[in-house]
């Protein structure tokens, strides 16, 4: 979970992940073109080993963003998942659960501060996210629950593809989310969600353009 809450609101990745807040990100923003015309086609929801998301899940927001940087610098920034807090403000924690590099079947835990909503106190979220797929510099899938006092989140599922395009590596992802708790709102849920992995995706862009420099 996600992968996988951000800055201002990180419930983040679940997954952000989960995944998660700096930017308010409207759920009528949610994969829709900006001017889109009859002839607009949505791309295909990223996927890792054939698999992508929870299908059924209310929650769900995807994103893609380029960065100058190479594919391996991007592909190692977001894998060395034990450095995650050193450029990513919203994980406060990070514990490996297993040794060595991150693999299919790896798991890690970690945290993040959630802040008070209309429906939930302010909390820490405990995230423990287990890689279900991996392919080195191509794409990663991973889910988990996200457990607080107050807070939890069932399951996050969060895919991320990576490919070398014109111009720098093209970074594409998408999270869901389910629980009785998120989905009992979930333009705020998806709102979280979103402004987490938009943040997630320009801090991973920030950190390596700047180790490339």
């Amino acid at each position: 979970m996600s992968h996988t809450t951000r800055t201002a609101l990180p419930l983040l990745a679940l997954a952000g992940a989960l995944a998660l807040t700096i930017t308010a990100c409207s759920t009528d923003a949610v994969d829709t073109p900006s001017n889109p015309s009859s002839e607009s086609v949505a791309p295909a929801s990223p996927t890792c080993r054939d698999e992508g998301v929870d299908d059924d899940a209310q929650i769900r927001y995807s994103s893609e963003i380029l960065i100058d940087a190479p594919i391996e610098e991007i592909w190692n920034l977001q894998t060395d998942v034990a450095e995650w807090p050193t450029w990513q403000q919203p994980v406060t924690s990070m514990k490996l659960l297993d040794s060595g590099p991150l693999a299919e079947g790896s798991r890690f835990q970690w945290t993040t501060p959630a802040p008070a909503t209309a429906t939930t106190p302010a909390t820490t979220l405990t995230i423990t996210s287990t890689v279900a797929q991996l392919q080195e510099d191509s794409c990663i899938r991973w889910s988990g629950p996200a457990l607080g006092d107050g807070l939890s989140i069932d399951n996050g599922v969060h895919v991320w593809n990576f490919s070398e395009v014109d111009g720098g590596v093209l970074v594409r992802t998408e999270e869901t989310w389910t629980g009785a708790q998120v989905d009992a709102d979930v333009p705020t849920s998806t709102m979280f969600l979103g402004a987490g992995l938009e943040a997630w995706l320009n801090d991973l862009k920030a950190t390596a353009e700047a180790t490339n420099a």
